[in-house]
């Protein structure tokens, strides 16, 4: 993360500037709209994923105790 503390606030001037300039100021807001929408998706399948593990770690946990039953069950045989 130190690589990024020469961005101060010229060079942010600078760097949008030249997006301005690369990409003119009607492709800018389709460009952020473009974006927004990736970095919700990004979020959403996160999410999706987060819950899925969290589910399957509560499985996981409601199945362990009768797991442990059923093993002592058969070591007492």
């Amino acid at each position: 993360m130190n690589h990024l503390l020469f961005l101060d606030s010229p060079v942010i001037i600078v760097i949008a500037l030249i997006f301005l300039l690369l990409f003119g100021g009607k492709k800018i807001p389709e460009l952020m709209k473009g974006l927004g929408k990736g970095i919700k998706s990004f979020k959403e399948g996160m999410n999706e994923v987060e819950n899925e593990i969290k589910d399957s770690t509560t499985e996981t946990k409601k199945e362990s105790p009768k797991d442990t039953k059923e093993e002592k069950l058969d070591s007492a045989k």
